[in-house]
């Protein structure tokens, strides 16, 4: 099988709990290549544009709040099957629901700090990548 590139973020709830670096270990360990990776704060104009998806959603608004209010971890991941892969190593979105040995179990703490955001399909993982980093600074 191809391998694949995906989007992680490493949110501000962990980057403020200092789990960053045990993040990043964690998905080493499963085999992830990390072909990119920075550190940033974004602004609320960033933050709206990245999940304009949920715009008409009740929490667009805490989510943005959220996800400005520290810095957050971008990483560009590679692997086979990565976008599904990846997914099932973070675990549910819900803390509480997600599976043992997940990071969200391990370093999540609710439904909105829950440590970690993917992409959730092969399309998305192209625009989300784009939208943090440029070819440069892609490592091939």
């Amino acid at each position: 099988m191809k391998k694949q590139r995906t989007l992680s973020i490493i949110k501000p709830d962990a980057m403020t709990s200092k789990n960053s670096g045990n993040i990043i270990s964690f998905i080493e360990e499963k085999n992830f290549n990390i072909v990119a990776q920075k550190k940033i704060m974004l602004t609320k104009k960033q933050a709206e544009e990245f999940y304009n998806i949920h715009k008409d959603r009740p929490f667009f608004g805490e989510l943005v709040d959220f996800m400005i209010s520290g810095p957050i971890s971008v990483q560009v991941l590679e692997a086979e099957n990565a976008v599904t892969y990846y997914r099932e190593i973070m675990g549910s979105t819900n803390p509480e629901e997600a599976e043992q040995n997940t990071i969200r179990k391990l370093f999540g703490k609710n439904i909105q700090c829950n440590a970690v955001h993917g992409s959730d399909s092969l399309e998305n993982a192209v625009k989300e990548i784009k939208f943090f980093f440029s070819e440069l600074e892609l490592i091939n």
